[in-house]
């Protein structure tokens, strides 16, 4: 198979309204778009009141994956990026499409929480519209949720995520005839959304608005097609548009100049969370930039390739919140990521596999303690909890709960873990290995292992053996008992871990 450029990327959005796939050439952080496709899936249409994707809906999307997927053939796992969005997050089901969704498309997908999508967004408009220090308000109005991001600099002051979409709200709202009472009804729906966070962002306060993706990028061309000077959103211009639409009945039957027809059936519910998001925060009037997500995931995705992962970041801002020993949490990992090199050269792991894992072992060291703050009495608990539930720049969910279950696993009952990890070889060997690392720096000292010390195990991933130094174990007596209690937990799980003394 040809392999594609390495400086050539990827990105895929799945929207709650529309799936788009995005390639870029990379040159030396400038982005050139070389090509692109986009299909409205109306996936969030597909939700039932019990929150189920329907059948139908799930058609439409495995048929757009794996057109994505046959136009993706010779890119590398490292140069594509796949987030997904609010549907995603809320469909009872999803678990059961997504194996479907990754085999259509050939790659992993990130389930991304509302606050890191409205991150994300946030650096698509940051670099394409710099703020000059000003501070400026974002929205983007999608097919399931809007965000809300406030910033001045490259990292946003303040984000938020709120479960309104102009697809849901179009389907909820204006199903049948609109009236006048119909479309207050859905403004004021939003307004009581919006409501949670309005002081806080008056608080913060903006400099300027900007509007992002489908819904503002609508609502503007409609405007400027009634009025070509008007470049910008505003209040008035939107209520001459829903005027247009309550004396016709309908968005089609308006026949709006300016608006495309992919945009007809979710049209008004996009107006409708804007209006109101002009209305409760008060906003006079919006520019509209072309930026978005995708373009947000692009310069995220070259942050982490020259070494400024957001992720790395975040952990070091965990680190800071939750008063972690930072020097412990250094000792852990590093130690961690020697037992798991040595677990993984015993089996001839790909030198791309082990990197994939040395880099969670490395973020569950540095994060094991964070349960500590609340209390030391089954710290891991709550340390897994916060990693599982904690709003987490640069972390998709799917990578969030990688580090809970990592986290949750490096000391106690490992009997808990069996439901948790089955039969993932590599999640095994990581607990393992900072079960381990959490052993031999209890002391929360400086600490050198034995130089010939080597975890090794059975072919078949389920058997191990420390290989160690008998007159270094003569020499800690603590760690030598630690590591007999250690052998009893893995033998209760019918997956053996010897010490073998040289």
């Amino acid at each position: 198979m040809t392999t594609i450029a390495s400086n050539v990327l990827a990105s895929v959005d799945l929207g709650s309204n529309s799936f788009r796939l995005q390639i870029c050439e990379n040159h030396n952080g400038q982005l050139k778009v070389i090509d692109s496709f986009k299909q409205m899936v109306r996936f969030a249409a597909g939700l039932d009141n019990q929150k189920h994707l329907s059948k139908e809906s799930q058609e439409r999307a495995l048929e757009c994956l794996a057109k994505f997927g046959e136009r993706l053939k010779g890119f590398s796992p490292e140069q594509v990026r796949v987030v997904a969005t609010n549907t995603f997050r809320v469909a009872k089901n999803i678990g059961e499409f997504i194996p479907k969704a990754e085999a259509a498309l050939g790659f992993p997908i990130e389930i991304i929480a509302g606050r890191e999508e409205a991150r994300l967004i946030y650096t698509g408009v940051v670099h394409t519209l710099p703020p000059n220090g000003d501070k400026m308000l974002v929205i983007d109005i999608g097919g399931g949720s809007t965000e809300f991001v406030i910033g001045s600099d490259l990292q946003p002051t303040l984000t938020e995520s709120l479960p309104l979409g102009c697809v849901t709200y179009s389907i909820r709202f204006f199903q049948n005839k609109i009236g006048q009472k119909d479309f207050q009804a859905a403004i004021t729906a939003a307004r009581n959304e919006i409501q949670r966070i309005s002081k806080l962002m008056k608080r913060n306060g903006w400099d300027f608005a900007v509007g992002t993706s489908g819904s503002a990028k609508s609502i503007r061309d409609v405007i400027a097609a009634e009025n070509p000077q008007e470049a910008d959103i505003t209040h008035a211009g939107m209520k001459k548009i829903a005027n247009k639409i309550i004396s016709a009945g309908s968005t089609r039957k308006a026949k709006l100049e300016g608006l495309k027809p992919d945009r007809v059936e979710v049209f008004a519910g996009g107006l409708a969370v804007m209006m109101a998001a002009f209305e409760e925060l008060e906003i006079q009037k919006m520019m509209v930039t072309d930026a978005a997500l995708r373009d947000g995931v692009f310069y995220d995705f070259i942050g982490r390739q020259l070494n400024e992962d957001m992720r790395d970041q975040t952990t070091a801002e965990f680190q800071l919140r939750y008063h972690v020993s930072r020097n412990q949490a250094k000792r852990i990992s590093e130690t961690a990521q020697k037992f798991m090199e040595s677990l993984c050269l015993a089996h001839n792991t790909p030198v791309q596999e082990l990197a994939y894992w040395q880099q969670y072992i490395n973020w569950a060291g540095l994060l094991h303690e964070i349960g500590i703050n609340i209390s030391h009495t089954g710290y891991h608990k709550h340390s897994a909890y916060i990693l599982e539930n904690a709003d987490m720049p640069g972390f998709s969910r799917k990578e969030q709960n990688i580090l809970s279950l990592l986290v949750f696993g490096h000391r106690g009952d490992l009997r808990k873990m069996i439901d948790l990890v089955g039969n993932n070889r590599m999640m095994w060997f990581a607990i393992l290995s900072l079960r381990l690392a959490a052993l031999f720096c209890r002391s929360r000292l400086p600490l050198e292992l034995p130089q010939f010390t080597q975890l090794r195990s059975a072919d078949s991933g389920k058997a191990f053996a420390l290989r160690i130094d008998q007159n270094w174990l003569d020499e800690h007596p603590l760690i030598d008992g630690a590591l007999e209690y250690e052998s009893e937990q893995w033998q209760k799980i019918n997956m053996p871990f010897n010490v073998q003394p040289q």
